[in-house]
Order: structure tokens, then C-alpha cells, then sequence
């Protein structure tokens, strides 16, 4: 088994970063794998979720067949509206963001640094580059969670002491989600909070690239029954 294909699927990465957010927030999801974050039920919580692109209070991604194609996120994929939703200008949406009314960007990202830093704008060798709105939600909301694979396609390390590619925000990163656990940033650097099923103790420290810590007894992963 590769390790992208261990431990936690991409949808249960989510629903455990999903845990996390309280009731009235506002969430934005940046693209990529932390889309599947507004696929999660939340029971009686209200979460609002926010695109860039002017969809205030989305749903879950649209079925097969029940496309609006008119209706997408800031990722383009299909979304569903929930009651009280609205469509607003590019500039207003982004108006919400740089007024720090977002309480949590869920972002992916290429790598971070046990300090908090994040990338995810640029890979190393890449020609120019795609930031977009993600440097104003680093620097707006108010908690910034990344979701992403423990590793690259080629078995390197996301997890890292310092980020080798171009940094999009430095010291922002609470919690990261792979598909091998869930990593909190503190203060004495990057702690192992829950390990997913299948995966060991040895084999989170095996593909990580900072020192981590760990407490002698890891929770599993807390997962929707």
C-alpha cells in the first residue's frame, strides 16, 4: 500500500477538521481537498460557508445530475445553496475576508513548518505561481487549518522544520489534517494529536521532516460513526 492510499480518506480528513469548527461560523474552503469539508453534517450547528468567488452560505457539493452551472465554488466544482444563501460581488466577498469576519480557512498546502509557516502557492522549480486570495485569508481569519497527504508523490515529507519553496504566511497554522493524523502547531513546535487507524507510531515519524511531539499515548483519529 502506498502511503497516500494509508490511513484516513480525503473526506475523512475533513470530517475531522469539520469537528473542530463551532456553531455560527464562518468557514471559507480553499480548494482542493478541503472542499469536502462542506460535504459534513453538523447536526444543529449553523455553519456559513464562504467561497471567494461570492457564494456566501453553500451546501454540500452538488450530485452527479443536479448541477447548477451556474453555482460554483471558488474551486469550480458544484455546489447546492442553503436557506438564507447569497451571491455577492468578487469585492464584497472579499471585503468579508479582509475585515477578519472568517473564523476558520480550511487551505491545502505543499508544506508546513513546525514554526506554523505554510506554502502553497509555488513548487520548487515552478515559473511564476498561483497565490490568490490565499495570503488574505493567512493573514484575516481567524484560525487557519490545512488538510493534505502526509507526503508528495514521491515519498518526500509535507511536514517540515523549515519550508524549502516560497512561504504564502509564517506562524498561522493551528491544526493540520493528513492522512496520518492530526498535528496541532504550539508553542514548543508540532505535536501528533490523534493517528489514524492502520498507521503507527513509527511510521508518522518515518515521513515527517521536523522533530515532533509525541505523547506516550496517541488517540485514534475521531471519526463519524
Amino acid at each position: 500500500m502506498s502511503d497516500a492510499a494509508k490511513g484516513l480518506t480525503r473526506q475523512q480528513m475533513c470530517d475531522r477538521l469539520a469537528m473542530e469548527f463551532q456553531d455560527g461560523w464562518i468557514v471559507n474552503l480553499g480548494i482542493g481537498i478541503p472542499t469536502l469539508c462542506s460535504n459534513c453534517d453538523f447536526g444543529d450547528k449553523e455553519i456559513i460557508f464562504h467561497a471567494e468567488n461570492g457564494v456566501i452560505g453553500y451546501g454540500p457539493l452538488a450530485r452527479p445530475g443536479d448541477e447548477d452551472l451556474h453555482l460554483v465554488n471558488a474551486g469550480g466544482q458544484h455546489v447546492t445553496l442553503q436557506p438564507g444563501a447569497a451571491i455577492v460581488h468578487h469585492a464584497d466577498s472579499f471585503g468579508i475576508i479582509r475585515s477578519g469576519r472568517i473564523d476558520v480557512t480550511v487551505l491545502g498546502a505543499y508544506e508546513v513548518a513546525a514554526n506554523g509557516d505554510f506554502a502553497n502557492w509555488k513548487t520548487a522549480g515552478q515559473k511564476g505561481g498561483g497565490i490568490g486570495g490565499a495570503m488574505d485569508l493567512a493573514a484575516c481569519a481567524k484560525h487557519v487549518f490545512v488538510a493534505m497527504e502526509q507526503t508528495t508523490r514521491n515519498g518526500a515529507p509535507r511536514l517540515v522544520e523549515r519550508c524549502a519553496i516560497p512561504v504564502t504566511a509564517r506562524g498561522v497554522v493551528d491544526l493540520v489534517i493528513t492522512n496520518y493524523g492530526l498535528y496541532e502547531i504550539t508553542a514548543d513546535g508540532m505535536a501528533l494529536k490523534e493517528i489514524a487507524p492502520g498507521v503507527t507510531v513509527d511510521e508518522v515519524r518515518a515521513t515527517t521532516g521536523c522533530n515532533l511531539i509525541v505523547p506516550r499515548e496517541v488517540p485514534p483519529v475521531r471519526l463519524r460513526a
